[in-house]
């Protein structure tokens, strides 16, 4: 078994124009005195990140570990949450996702996808040269807004979304083997990637590529009302991200899974800061440390209710809290009697 590093806490969130969050050095003083030992890094925003200087320069990417290594801090991951949605993107959602890439791509669909490939490219590049090996990221999506089947799909319609999902991330598995990083995918409503089911019709069709794994996020699968305990014991070889993230349920006579498109605060489904919500973080903690997993336990803060800074200040000992320190030996050694096969064969009654 192996201890999970953190706690650590995914900046997206934090980020803005004001300080302490408008650069890496500020931000990193703000959440090393709250206790956090590692960030995860949107590649996205250059307030923080220059991800193609990270991808060409290692005394660039040495630059940014020094200076967080002097405050006690360390990157988990990077993530390309908003260029790995534009890798596939739906018509639908065309004009919406649009506001995710340079204005230079706008209303350009091919061209922005192919903006959203070079990224992820550099992204491997760029973790490698800060010595990571897992990578958060979206699948981005074709078949989502056929996800209930009414009208009646056609035949082959989510068969061939997935082939050519698959179709356009297999090079950039290939890109991040070459690397030998990880993509977690973050299992997430929206993405074709959104429960254990979508993520193998994917794997199978990436050849079940050593890269293509999971960022696990338990609040996502409260809100679809799946097994997340469950889920580790069936996907934890592919667990290689973990947000931390709490969420509640609370189905009522007018809504219930869908929502019915209410905001955050009043759909019965909603994320909540950590320890405010339902996610049952003990019995999570425990399956990952009995399973390996040995990455890190990253907060990521999203709640209607509660102030961001409560949230992340309230984060770091929650998750300090969870991190077990696993045993390296059992309990009842001190009882044992030694390795004795004559023995064991007595006991056995086959002399």
């Amino acid at each position: 078994m192996k201890t999970i590093k953190g706690p650590a806490i995914f900046l997206a969130q934090f980020a803005g124009d004001a300080a302490p969050y408008n650069s890496l050095p500020a931000i990193a003083d703000w959440v090393a005195d709250l206790g956090y030992k590692g960030i995860q890094i949107p590649s996205w925003d250059a307030r923080l990140f220059d991800l193609q200087t990270a991808a060409e320069s290692q005394t660039y990417c040495d630059e940014i570990t020094g200076m967080l290594a002097e405050r006690g801090l360390a990157i988990s991951e990077l993530s390309t949450h908003l260029q790995g949605q534009l890798v596939a993107v739906h018509p639908a959602f065309d004009a919406q996702f649009d506001a995710f890439a340079p204005a230079e791509v706008h209303g350009k669909p091919a061209e922005r996808q192919a903006w959203a490939v070079e990224q992820l490219r550099l992204a491997a590049k760029a973790s490698r040269n800060l010595g990571l090996d897992a990578h958060a990221s979206f699948s981005g999506a074709f078949a989502w807004p056929y996800f209930y089947p009414w009208p009646q799909r056609p035949a082959g319609l989510v068969e061939d979304a997935f082939d050519e999902l698959a179709r356009r991330w297999r090079p950039i598995l290939d890109a991040f083997d070459e690397q030998g990083v990880d993509i977690g995918y973050e299992i997430h409503p929206g993405e074709d990637l959104h429960d254990g089911v979508t993520f193998e019709m994917f794997l199978e069709r990436v050849g079940n590529h050593p890269r293509a794994n999971i960022l696990y996020d338990p609040s996502h699968f409260v809100l679809q009302q799946l097994d997340y305990l469950a889920f580790i014991d069936i996907y934890h070889e592919r667990i290689k991200c973990f947000h931390v993230k709490d969420a509640e349920f609370r189905p009522n006579g007018r809504s219930g899974v869908y929502g019915g498109y209410q905001s955050w605060i009043d759909r019965p489904g909603r994320f909540r800061s950590l320890g405010d919500g339902q996610v049952d973080f003990p019995a999570i903690f425990s399956k990952m440390a009995a399973n390996d997993y040995a990455g890190w336990a990253v907060l990521e803060w999203e709640c209607a209710i509660k102030h961001p800074e409560q949230g992340a200040a309230e984060g770091a000992p929650f998750i300090d809290r969870h991190i077990i320190r696993v045993t390296e030996h059992a309990f009842d050694d001190f009882a044992g009697g030694g390795n004795d096969r004559a023995l064991n064969r007595r006991l056995m009654g086959i002399g």
